[in-house]
């Protein structure tokens, strides 16, 4: 451990920086957070930042017209053998809610 990284950690603790209980994922030494941003105390490495894979809007609303189709479908199917009427009430609330979200979606 270097006398510089020991006086950074120092000075990050003394700036309102928190110790981490999780060790360095490089040398498994003591690391320092503070703003976000973690420092080994060992090493001096921050660990990597990764993007992390986004769907784009539309794909997303894609997948989720799909699923609600999809329960609209096997909704609709329960609704057609059900006999007892309250049940076909609860499971017509739950088509209408499904038909509100997809034309919200739509929008």
């Amino acid at each position: 451990m270097s006398d510089d990284l020991t006086k950074k950690a120092a000075d990050m603790l003394l700036q309102g920086a928190t110790l981490l209980k999780e060790p360095c994922p490089y040398c498994s030494g003591v690391r320092v957070m503070k703003e976000g941003k973690a420092l080994c105390v060992s090493c001096g490495r921050e660990p990597e930042k990764r993007d992390i894979p986004q769907q784009n809007n539309k794909e997303q609303k894609t997948q989720l017209m799909e699923m609600l189709e999809k329960k609209l479908q096997t909704l609709s199917e329960e609704l057609e053998q059900e006999s007892d009427h309250q049940k076909q009430q609860n499971i017509l609330k739950s088509i209408n809610s499904l038909i509100e979200a997809i034309d919200k979606i739509k929008r």
